[in-house]
């Protein structure tokens, strides 16, 4: 996201807090995040901290302006729209040097309050749900929080999955080299419970590959990467489970080559792809389809 100093005419010796919701014009919540982020500036280039007076006769903000690459919304409503994110991307800025991400599209096409509802995987493509404003982005993580959504993946796995499997494996963190990196638990071990249903859809016996359809009934991080690596059916190209710790820290770190995490996983991208979103909405239930036809494409 592009970081843009704005400058403002400012009223010195004003709070700045009150300045900003009074005279600006901004959110009380939005102006007490921007001052506690540090965004907000003097003259001199000084941050002006919570409840101090503004030294100067302007201030300077900054603020995250989303640029777009040309990707544009598959679905859009009154209140919240849908992505198809494609892999190796972002859906949110870890720091201020992100030069891309899905939030850059989102406040493009939508403005500042515009925010993500869920995240996936930077690698993982397919469907997010967008809240176009606070009140339906409040709305819509409220539904997820409380469970009343459905969604499915797609997946290519190594290996061939015959019937309908249905994984009941508590996950916890690893604990180990690779800090991201999740487990399943031993029958004496205490985690979080994690349910995922795996469904064969196609089997490539040249590839030794089997296109999957998984439904995790519950939502941990990485859920549906460890369930499948813990059965033995790693997702093709997976930098971190079915790997050494050596090239998962490598691909963390961003030191794999693209020819060696080709050849360590047999893919340039992990190939996990969110393609269906079942929700409620003021009254309506809507089933969303990814119209993103590249995983089945890999598996012919």
């Amino acid at each position: 996201m592009a970081f843009t100093l704005k400058k403002y005419e400012a009223i010195k010796d004003k709070k700045i807090q009150a300045f900003l919701v009074h005279n600006l014009g901004i959110e009380g919540k939005v102006a007490q995040r921007l001052v506690s982020k540090g965004r907000v500036f003097d003259e001199n280039n000084n941050n002006i901290n919570t409840g101090e007076t503004i030294p100067t006769n302007h201030i300077f903000i900054a603020l995250f302006e989303g640029n777009s690459r040309g990707l544009k919304p598959l679905l859009e409503f009154q209140d919240f729209a849908i992505f198809d994110k494609p892999t190796h991307l972002m859906v949110h800025p870890i720091s201020k040097n992100t030069p891309y991400s899905l939030l850059d599209e989102i406040r493009y096409h939508f403005g500042e309050n515009a925010n993500l509802i869920h995240r996936i995987d930077a690698e993982t493509s397919g469907l997010v749900i967008v809240g176009k404003n606070k009140k339906s982005e409040i709305e819509l993580k409220d539904m997820f929080q409380e469970k009343k959504y459905h969604k499915s993946y797609l997946a290519i796995v190594n290996g061939e999955i015959k019937k309908e499997i249905k994984i009941d494996k508590a996950i916890d963190k690893e604990g180990l080299l690779i800090g991201v990196r999740m487990k399943v638990c031993s029958e004496n071990e205490i985690g979080k419970e994690s349910i995922t249903i795996i469904k064969p859809i196609k089997y490539n016996k040249e590839k030794d590959l089997t296109l999957i359809e998984a439904i995790p009934l519950t939502g941990r991080q990485h859920q549906i990467r460890v369930h499948l690596h813990s059965i033995g059916h790693t997702i093709l190209g997976d930098p971190i489970y079915g790997v050494d710790d050596e090239n998962a820290e490598n691909y963390l770190n961003k030191t794999l080559s693209k020819e060696d995490r080709f050849k360590i996983t047999g893919s340039s991208r992990l190939w996990l792809h969110a393609n269906h979103l079942e929700f409620p909405y003021k009254g309506v239930t809507y089933k969303i389809y990814s119209k993103n036809q590249e995983i089945l494409e890999q598996i012919k």
